[in-house]
C-alpha cells in the first residue's frame, strides 16, 4: 500500500487557486485531512533571518521535520523548507512535503523506520514534482548517519543527558508533562535530540512521540518536542509546568527547571550508555524480559561492559540481576560482580544489600570466582558501615588467598568498630560474625559484646533478637556462651525481663544450656498455665532449674519472683513454703523478705497470717527490721487471743503496739481477735476495764463492731446470762469519756436494746434472775432501762449533772443519788458501790451505772 504525499507552497494560479495551496495531493485524500494539515505544516522564517537569502543561506535555514496525531488517530509526518522567492518573485515562501501514516492510535505496534529516521531522506521534495509523487509506500528512507558527528553531539550535551531523558519518560507516562523545547542553532542538532529519544524508548512509543524540529512560535505548537532557534526559547522560562528547556546556546551546564526532580536510575544509566557509545546496549536490553523504563537490565548491561554507575544504577543492576541470574552468561556475570565490589566512595545501604541478594542469589550456582567479589563486597561493607546483613556468606565463599588480603585489610577497622559504642549490639553481633567468615581473631572483645547484647536482649527483646542475632547465637557458640552466662546472671536480678525475652522471641535453650534461672524463665509460662496451684508452680520451677536450691539458694528467690511476679505470697502460702524449705535458704537467698511481707500485708482476718507471724518472728529474729516488728506483733497477739491463753494487758499492749505504726490488717487483726475476747464469757474484768479507761476511738469502733457480728448477736437471743453479762459491762463506767459514753450508748441502744425487744416474758425473767444473782440493783436498772424513754432520761440527768461538775471545775463526790437503790441506797440498808464482790454493786472496779438518779428503783419516782 502506497502512502497518502501532500505538497504545500506558493503556487501561480491554477484550478485550485493561487498563493499558498496543496499544488500535489495523492488520490483520495478527504478534505479534511487537508484543512487539518493545512494548520499543521506552515513555515515561518526565523525572525533574524536575511531578507533575501542567496543560494548558500537558503540552505542553512532551518528545517522543520514534524509528526503530528492527527483528530481521527492517524499521524501526518512532514517536512517544511524555506525555499525564498515564490513564483512572483516575492519572499517568504516555503514549501512543505508530507506523508499521511494511516494507522490510528491504540490499533496495534507501528512497525518499520522511526518517524525521526526520515530526518535528511533523499525522498523529501523540496518542489512540487512535475510528473506528480512518485509512490511511497513507508517512512522516507533514513538520510546517511554520521556517527562521528552524533557522537561528537552526544558528548557537548552530556550533562543534560540524564535529565532530558528523565523528561522523555514522562512524556510517556503521563498526558499532561511539560512540552520539552530544545534550543538550538541548527535543527538538525534537534533531530539528534529527537533520535535520542526514540532510541531509549520503546520502539512503539518511539512511533507516537509527536515532535517538530523547528518552529517560529513554540507556545502554539502542540507537539512533546519542539525545536527553536535561540531568539524562540525567550519568555519560556518561569513556565515549568508547562514546558523543560534545555537551552544549549545560553550555558554548557544542564539548567532544566528544578520541578521534574533528580534524573532517575534509568535515565542516568541510558545517559552514561549513550556517552559510552554503547547505544547497542540500548536495543539488546530489550529483548530482556523487564519495564519499559526498567533500570535494572540496562545498568547490568551497561556494567558488565565496563560503564560506571552511580550507586542507585548499581543498586538496580544487582537488584535485577538476583532477579534474572539465568538472563547473563557467566563472563558478563563475573564482569557485572567485578564492576560491583569495586570501590566506590558514593556506595550506600540500598546498593550494599542489593549485592547481597545478589550474592544469595548467586551462591551454589554460580562459579566461585563469580561469587568472591561480591563477598568481599559484602564483608567490606559490613565493616564499613557496622551494619552486617542477616545473610552473611560462609567462610568457604572466599578462596584462601582473598580471604587472607581481605582479612589483613579489613582487622584494624574491623576490631575498632567492635571496640566503638554500643548503641546497636545487633551490629557488633553481625561483626563478630565477619570476624569468623575472614578468620580474624577477636576473641579478647566477646566478653563485652556479650555484655551489651545480653543487656539489649533484657531492656527489648522483640527488637534486638533480630535475625542478625538470631545468625550469630547459632554461629558462633563461644558468644552464645557467654550471653547465656550474662543473661542468666542478668534474669536471677530481673526474672520478669528474663521471662519476657522468651515470651517475646524465638531463643530456646539446649539440654546443653545448664544456666538454671533462664531454665525457669524460659519454663515460666508454662508452669503459669498449669493450673491456680501456685506453690505447685514453683516447685515444678524449682525442678526445672536443674540445681539444688540449698546448693544455689538464689534459684529459690528467681522462682518466687516468677510465680509471684515480684509481690509476696499469699500467708497461707508462704507457710508451706517457709515448711517445705526451712528457714536457712530463704536467708541465704534474701527471700525471707517476702516471707515477712506476705504476713504483714495480709488482709485483716487472715487466720494464716496470724498463724506465720510466730514462725518468721522466731526464724529470722535477726534480720526483720523494726519497722515490721509492731505488725508481727500484733499478728501474734491476734494469734494467742484466738488460740486461748494470751497473758495479761491484751488492751495495752495493741495501743502500745500501734502507736509504732503497723500495717492496717494486723493492726485490724488484733483488734478484732482482742473485741472478740472481750465480748467473750470468760473475759478478765480488768482487760474491759482498760478497753474503756483507754478512750480509743478506733479500738473502740472496733468493740462496737465486734458486737453486731452474728455470732455474738445470736448468744444474746440464746443466753439471757450473756444478756445480763453485756448490760452489766455496758452500762458501767458513764464517767469514763465521752468516746465510751458513745459507745455504750450504741450498745445498748443499737445492740442489746433490739434484742431484748424480741425475748419471749420467760426469756426476760430469766436474765432478770442472772442480774439478781450479780446483785438485786441490776435487775430493777435492766426492768427501767426497759421502759421507753427511760435511759434517755437518765441520760440526760447524768449529762446535766457531769455539766455542772465540769463548770465548778471539780468532779463530783459521790452523795446519796451516786447510791445504787436497794437495801443500803436510798431504799434502804445494804452494800454500797465499791464493796468487795459482784453479789450487790458489781464489780469492785465499777462506778454507779445508770442507777445514778435518785429515787431509781422500786419505791423511786422512776416508778
Amino acid at each position: 500500500m502506497n502512502l497518502a504525499q501532500l505538497h504545500y507552497t506558493s503556487a501561480p494560479p491554477g484550478p485550485d487557486g493561487s498563493g499558498f495551496r496543496f499544488t500535489a495531493v495523492s488520490p483520495g485524500v478527504p478534505p479534511a485531512l487537508l484543512r487539518e494539515a493545512e494548520q499543521l505544516i506552515g513555515y515561518e522564517p526565523p525572525r533574524e533571518a536575511p531578507p533575501c537569502p542567496g543560494p548558500q543561506e537558503l540552505a542553512a535555514f532551518p528545517q522543520a521535520l514534524s509528526l503530528n496525531v492527527l483528530a481521527d488517530g492517524s499521524r501526518l509526518l512532514a517536512r517544511s523548507v524555506y525555499t525564498g522567492a515564490d513564483y512572483s518573485g516575492r519572499w517568504g515562501n516555503f514549501h512543505a512535503h508530507a506523508v499521511h501514516l494511516p494507522q490510528p492510535a491504540g490499533s496495534g505496534p507501528a512497525v518499520g523506520e522511526l518517524p525521526i529516521t526520515a530526518w535528511g531522506s533523499p525522498q523529501w521534495a523540496a518542489a512540487t514534482p512535475a510528473g506528480g509523487a512518485p509512490a511511497l509506500a513507508a517512512v522516507p528512507a533514513p538520510g546517511r548517519l554520521d556517527v562521528a558527528a552524533l557522537a561528537s553531539f552526544v558528548a557537548a550535551r552530556g550533562p543534560w543527558l540524564a535529565a532530558f531523558f528523565a523528561d522523555v519518560r514522562r512524556l510517556g507516562e503521563d498526558p499532561d508533562a511539560p512540552q520539552i523545547v530544545l534550543v538550538e542553532s541548527d535543527s538538525e542538532a534537534v533531530a539528534r535530540w529527537i533520535m535520542l529519544a526514540c532510541s531509549v524508548l520503546p520502539h512503539q512509543r518511539g512511533q507516537w512521540l509527536t515532535f517538530t524540529t523547528y518552529t517560529r512560535r513554540p507556545q502554539l505548537a502542540r507537539q512533546q518536542i519542539i525545536g527553536v532557534m535561540p531568539e524562540g526559547g525567550l519568555g519560556l522560562a518561569g513556565q515549568e509546568h508547562r514546558y523543560r528547556v534545555y537551552d544549549a546556546m545560553r550555558s554548557a551546564t544542564p539548567a532544566p527547571a528544578p520541578a521534574a526532580g533528580a534524573p532517575d536510575a534509568w535515565a542516568d544509566t541510558a545517559a552514561r550508555v549513550w556517552q559510552a557509545q554503547r547505544q547497542d546496549l540500548v536495543a539488546e536490553v530489550r529483548r530482556l524480559a523487564a519495564g519499559p523504563y526498567d533500570a535494572g537490565p540496562l545498568a547490568a548491561l551497561a556494567l558488565a561492559a565496563g560503564i560506571p554507575l552511580t550507586s542507585p544504577g548499581r543498586t538496580a543492576a544487582a537488584d535485577w540481576a538476583a532477579g534474572h541470574r539465568d538472563a547473563l552468561d557467566d563472563v558478563r556475570l563475573h564482569a557485572l560482580a567485578l564492576a560491583l565490589g569495586r570501590p566506590a566512595g558514593d556506595r550506600d545501604r540500598a546498593e550494599a544489600e542489593a549485592a547481597g541478594r545478589l550474592l544469595a542469589a548467586l551462591d551454589g550456582w554460580a562459579p566461585p570466582a563469580v561469587c568472591e567479589p561480591l563477598v568481599a563486597l559484602t564483608l567490606t561493607e559490613a565493616v564499613r558501615t557496622g551494619e552486617p546483613p542477616a545473610d552473611l556468606p560462609t567462610a568457604g565463599a572466599l578462596g584462601a588467598a582473598v580471604r587472607g588480603r581481605l582479612a589483613a585489610r579489613l582487622e584494624p577497622d574491623l576490631r575498632t568498630a567492635l571496640r566503638g559504642p554500643a548503641d546497636e549490639p545487633a551490629h557488633a553481633a553481625g561483626l563478630l560474625r565477619v570476624a569468623s567468615v575472614l578468620g580474624v581473631d577477636v576473641s579478647d572483645l566477646l566478653p563485652d559484646v556479650a555484655r551489651q547484647l545480653a543487656l539489649a536482649l533484657l531492656a527489648d527483646p522483640e527488637r534486638a533478637y533480630g535475625a542478625g542475632v538470631r545468625a550469630a547465637l547459632s554461629e558462633l557458640p563461644g558468644l552464645r556462651a557467654l550471653v547465656l552466662d550474662r543473661l542468666d546472671a542478668l534474669a536471677a536480678g530481673d526474672p520478669t525481663a528474663g521471662r519476657r525475652l522468651f515470651d517475646g522471641t524465638g531463643l530456646r535453650l539446649t539440654a546443653a544450656d545448664a544456666r538454671p534461672h533462664l531454665r525457669m524463665c524460659a519454663g515460666a509460662p508454662v508452669v503459669a498455665a498449669a493450673g491456680p496451684d501456685r506453690v505447685g508452680a514453683l516447685n515444678a520451677l524449682l525442678a526445672q532449674s536443674g540445681v539444688s536450691l540449698y546448693a544455689e539458694p538464689l534459684v529459690l528467690r528467681t522462682a518466687m519472683r516468677l510465680v509471684w511476679d515480684g509481690e509476696p505470697p499469699g500467708a497461707g502460702e508462704a507457710a508451706l513454703v517457709l515448711a517445705a524449705t526451712g528457714a536457712q535458704v530463704h536467708r541465704d537467698s534474701g527471700t525471707w523478705e517476702l516471707l515477712v511481707r506476705a504476713a504483714v500485708r495480709a488482709p485483716a482476718g487472715d487466720v494464716d497470717a496470724a498463724e506465720l507471724a510466730p514462725e518468721v518472728l522466731g526464724e529470722f529474729q535477726e534480720e526483720i527490721p523494726a519497722r515490721l516488728r509492731p505488725s508481727l506483733l500484733l499478728l501474734e497477739l491476734a494469734r494467742n487471743l484466738r488460740a486461748g491463753p494470751a497473758g495479761g494487758g491484751w488492751v495495752r499492749r495493741a495501743l502500745d503496739l500501734r502507736s509504732l505504726d503497723p500495717e492496717p490488717g494486723p493492726r485490724e487483726s488484733a483488734y478484732a481477735a482482742l473485741c472478740a475476747r472481750l465480748l467473750a464469757g470468760d473475759r478478765p474484768d480488768s482487760e474491759l476495764r482498760a478497753l474503756i479507761e483507754s478512750n480509743d476511738a478506733e479500738l473502740l469502733g472496733a468493740y462496737r463492731l465486734a458486737a453486731r457480728r452474728p455470732g455474738v448477736l445470736d448468744r444474746l437471743r440464746l443466753d439471757p446470762g450473756y444478756v445480763a453479762d453485756c448490760f452489766t459491762a455496758w452500762s458501767s463506767q458513764p464517767q469514763a469519756g465521752a468516746v465510751w459514753q458513745e459507745t455504750r450508748t450504741d450498745l445498748l441502744d443499737g445492740v442489746l436494746r433490739p434484742v431484748v425487744r424480741g425475748l419471749a416474758a420467760a426469756e426476760l425473767a430469766a436474765v432478770e434472775q442472772a442480774l439478781a444473782r450479780l446483785g438485786g440493783r441490776w435487775a430493777d436498772e435492766f426492768r427501767g432501762w426497759q421502759r421507753p424513754g427511760a435511759f434517755g432520761r437518765l441520760r440526760e440527768r447524768f449529762a446535766g449533772r457531769r455539766s455542772g461538775s465540769a463548770a465548778a471545775g471539780r468532779t463530783p463526790a459521790p452523795g446519796p443519788a451516786d447510791v445504787p437503790p436497794g437495801p443500803g441506797g436510798a431504799d434502804g440498808p445494804g452494800r454500797t458501790v465499791g464493796g468487795p464482790g459482784r453479789t450487790a454493786g458489781g464489780p469492785d472496779w465499777w462506778s454507779a451505772g445508770p442507777d445514778t438518779a435518785r429515787g431509781r428503783g422500786t419505791g423511786g419516782e422512776g416508778a
